[in-house]
């Protein structure tokens, strides 16, 4: 249904660092970026190599960190292809400025093979990384 999402941040830089570290666990790239240092509407993309953005981080000037973010029960889960994808994701996440949500394991309540972790990113955006198959 979804064709992508975006993110408003504060800091392109640290928002580009996060999600190269965090999306990288998971197989995704940075698929395109319009990046001019000092200058407005800068943005990167991220998605499957090969392919187009399935989320944008786009800076916005008038956002301070943890204020464009939706409330507490608004998130987007990202496919991961394993479930040490979801581990590493986790990982690469919190060494790079997330806040931990929920660390990897089984969710049952969500299925037998629900395999996902959470985190906050450094603008308060809420993120999972979710392996959803038998192993």
């Amino acid at each position: 249904m979804l064709h992508h999402a975006s993110f408003g941040v504060a800091d392109i830089e640290k928002a580009a660092r996060f999600y190269d570290a965090a999306f990288g666990a998971l197989g995704y790239i940075r698929v395109w970026e319009d990046l001019r240092p000092g200058e407005a509407g800068q943005a990167v993309g991220y998605g499957l190599p090969g392919g187009g953005d399935k989320l944008a981080i786009k800076a916005v000037e008038a956002v301070e960190a943890g204020q464009a973010a939706p409330g507490a029960g608004f998130h987007l889960a990202f496919a991961a292809p394993d479930r040490q994808s979801v581990i590493e994701f986790h990982a690469a996440a919190l060494a790079h400025g997330g806040v931990d949500n929920g660390a990897p394991g089984l969710r049952q309540h969500y299925g037998p093979h629900y395999f996902a972790a959470f985190v906050i990113d450094p603008d308060g955006y809420r993120i999972e990384a979710v392996f959803n198959q038998s192993v």
